[in-house]
């Protein structure tokens, strides 16, 4: 478990933004299964999670299709809800950071780990919004 003092400013990158904390394993259950398309992004104190994800997924946000709802479990710290929200991501193995589209409750489009060391931020929002459009 990291400590709040340091992990508070990372989630504040995202619910700054819009993003709802899902802290349970019922809160993750509510949200996906609200008949809505869904964006959930599994935080890190990761260097790519703080230079790639994050600030993607906030540049992302920049587009006329976005999803309904916008919410962010946190690895290592909200344990209960992203082991909750890693079930809902099969067939994808445990990831973070990682990004998850649901529409209807399914999930639609998912970004691993790998499919962000590496990218710039830029190239991540770029990716979210073709989702977004396909599926918002």
């Amino acid at each position: 478990m990291y400590p709040e003092q340091l992990v508070n400013p990372m989630k504040a990158e995202l619910t700054s933004a819009g993003f709802t904390e899902l802290l349970n394993a019922n809160s993750v259950n509510d949200a996906i299964k609200d008949n809505a398309t869904l964006l959930m992004v599994v935080n890190s104190v990761c260097g790519c999670a703080a230079g790639a994800c994050r600030p993607g997924v906030k540049k992302s946000l920049e587009n006329t299709k976005l999803p309904t709802k916008l919410t962010t479990v946190f690895a290592g710290v909200d344990t209960e809800a992203v082991a909750e929200a890693r079930k809902h991501f099969t067939p994808y193995p445990p990831s973070s950071p990682a990004i998850a589209l649901f529409k209807n409750g399914e999930l639609v489009h998912f970004i691993e780990r790998h499919n962000i060391e590496g990218k710039s931020a830029q190239a991540i929002s770029e990716h979210l919004k073709a989702v977004y459009n396909e599926y918002c």
